[in-house]
């Protein structure tokens, strides 16, 4: 079982940034997989970015280059920070966990065992 929980969403102007954090609990965290999904009304859940419990970091391309993935295993953490917020990223953002350590983090959504409750991120224009 792996419990996760997230925190630092909020409401940004256009061009801002956030920092999102995802603490796990549960089992041992440096030898599974994070992904950030999002999910906006209407719409499905949509991979953000994720990262293998070697480093190894993955990113939808629509997000690459604004989003960064990283995650630090003596705090059980996985942080996604979001540079240069377009009110089109206005969504809950979800941290989910692959217990099976996959090499390459896991872009769809069904392969995750684990998810959070989801942030809020707000992004106004």
């Amino acid at each position: 079982q792996v419990q996760l929980v997230e925190s630092g969403g909020g409401s940004v102007q256009a061009g801002g940034s956030l920092r999102l954090s995802c603490a796990a609990s549960g089992r041992t965290f440096s030898t599974i997989a994070m992904g950030w999904f999002r999910q906006a009304p209407g719409k499905e859940r949509e991979f953000v970015a994720g990262i293998s419990w070697t480093g190894d970091t993955t990113y939808s391309d629509s997000m690459k280059g604004r989003f960064t993935i990283s995650r630090d295993n003596a705090k059980r953490t996985v942080y996604l920070q979001m540079n240069s917020l377009k009110p089109e990223d206005t969504a809950v953002y979800l941290c989910a966990a692959d217990p099976r350590g996959p090499i390459v983090a896991p872009k769809s959504a069904r392969v995750y065992d684990y998810w959070g409750q989801g942030t809020q991120v707000t992004v106004s224009s």
